[in-house]
Formats: structure tokens, C-alpha cells, sequence
């Protein structure tokens, strides 16, 4: 249990840290990368040790590594599509005000 502690404890890391470093962070809250990336690397983890990797020799770090990377590429891909899709339907919902 302590290794999914710190899994997501590093999965919330790097969801804010994502969220920090992206331009149109002010699109959305700063919970939703972290969000998305702690669901990913909890989900991920729970499979990986369900499938037996947390007690093997030799692929003991897969459990620890694995779901931290694949909450990282969940938060971004959040974040990308996020970002852009909240800042194109702000761009128009203001054009549509602006013609009336």
C-alpha cells in the first residue's frame, strides 16, 4: 500500500506541475490535470499489480515508474486538449456577443 502513496503523491506532483506550466492554465482549475494524472497512475498501478509486476525480480520499479509516466501523459493530453478547446469556444461565445 505504501507504494500506491507514493504514486499518487508523485501523480498529484506532476498534475500540478503540468498545470503550472501550461499557458491557458487560467481555462480550467488547477485539480484537473492532477486529477486526471492520480486516476491514470491509480488505475495503472492497481493493473500492474493485480498482474503480478510488483513482486517480480527484476521488474519490481514497473509499479513505482510506470504509472507516474502514463498520469504525466494523461495530465498533458488533458491539459493540450483543455487548453485549447476551453480557449477556441471562449474565442467564439465572444465573437457571437460582439456581432450581436
Amino acid at each position: 500500500m505504501l507504494s500506491l502513496t507514493i504514486v499518487v503523491l508523485a501523480a498529484v506532483a506532476v498534475g500540478l506541475i503540468v498545470w503550472a506550466n501550461d499557458k491557458r492554465h487560467a481555462k480550467y482549475g488547477a485539480g484537473l490535470p492532477a486529477g486526471v494524472s492520480v486516476s491514470v497512475a491509480a488505475l495503472a498501478w492497481l493493473i500492474l499489480m493485480a498482474a503480478g509486476f510488483g513482486y517480480r525480480p527484476g521488474l519490481t520499479w514497473l509499479p513505482w515508474v510506470l504509472p507516474i509516466v502514463l498520469g504525466a501523459a494523461a495530465a498533458v493530453a488533458a491539459a493540450v486538449y483543455l487548453g485549447a478547446t476551453r480557449a477556441r469556444q471562449d474565442t467564439d461565445r465572444l465573437t457571437a456577443v460582439l456581432r450581436r
